[in-house]
């Protein structure tokens, strides 16, 4: 579980770098790049809902 936090952390910050490219840069591509990152941030997301509702139940 530790791992996928990491994993979610790092994506995140993906996401932060990128937006902020975006919005104060004005780079373009960037925005890809971030709904990108949002797609993946989402898969992270759920997986990590999953791993804690079976945490939970122990």
């Amino acid at each position: 579980m530790k791992d996928l936090v990491a994993k979610i952390n790092a994506e995140f910050e993906t996401f932060k770098t990128e937006s902020e490219s975006l919005t104060e840069k004005g780079v373009k591509a960037a925005g890809a790049r971030a709904r990108k990152s949002t797609l993946e941030l989402e898969k992270l997301l759920k997986e990590f809902r999953k791993v804690s509702i079976e945490e939970s139940k122990k």
